[in-house]
């Protein structure tokens, strides 16, 4: 256990300074997706602009660890496709012609970035990602810090949305920052781009710089 108090610690400092120092943008998810309460402390989701590299955006989370479903098999730190069938906390960037970031992130380090051109459109998977994850077992809980390249995001990006999912089977639960309307839909998707909202990048990136990540997208 004290590995795993120590760890926390260091991290704990980690978001403090940097929420102190940088513009910070912070959502709390409430709902499950189809606008139904949640019955645990609401996943807390933070987008920072990194004040010691400004080629990234800080996106931090905090959430209560359900350990359900277990640990992926794969190795901490990377890639991990099929991530969405585990316990993650996901964050999704939108921009111009249906363009969009996700990004996967799992409370046992691994993580899937996804660039999309257009609903479920994949133009580039499994791409790298700088993100810890630390656990404390004591409290339940876990936090993750990940800095995702600003060239990963898409042209002219303006929306925002964040989920998670945990549990498994009959429990399996699937929760949105910006929920679909409640029983205008059977099952979750959260790819429905018209539930995104409007945010505001002023201060989290200096400018929206066109990367050539995205040129090859029509």
């Amino acid at each position: 256990m004290h590995a795993w108090n120590v760890s926390l610690t260091h991290i704990d400092t980690e978001i403090m300074e940097s929420s102190t120092q940088s513009p910070t943008q912070s959502f709390s998810i409430t709902h499950q997706w189809d606008g139904s309460s949640i019955d645990h402390a609401p996943i807390k989701v933070s987008l920072l602009r990194d004040p010691q590299d400004t080629s990234c955006l800080l996106l931090e989370t905090e959430a209560p660890f359900f350990n359900n479903p277990g640990r992926p098999q794969g190795e901490p730190g990377l890639p991990y496709d099929g991530l969405w069938e585990y316990e993650v906390v996901e964050a999704f960037f939108l921009g111009d012609g249906e363009k969009y970031l996700e990004v996967e992130l799992c409370p046992h380090g691994q993580h899937l970035v996804l660039l999309l051109n257009g609903v479920r459109k994949f133009y580039k998977t499994k791409l790298a990602l700088d993100f810890q994850a630390t656990i404390n077992t004591d409290e339940g809980t876990w936090k993750g810090r990940a800095k995702i390249p600003l060239e990963y995001l898409p042209p002219g990006v303006k929306k925002f949305n964040a989920y998670a999912i945990h549990g498994s089977e009959d429990d399996r639960t699937y929760e949105a920052l910006y929920h679909v309307p409640k029983g205008q839909y059977a099952n979750p998707d959260f790819h429905r781009l018209e539930y995104f909202r409007d945010i505001d990048f002023t201060g989290l990136v200096s400018s929206n710089i066109a990367s050539k990540l995205w040129d090859n997208a029509i």
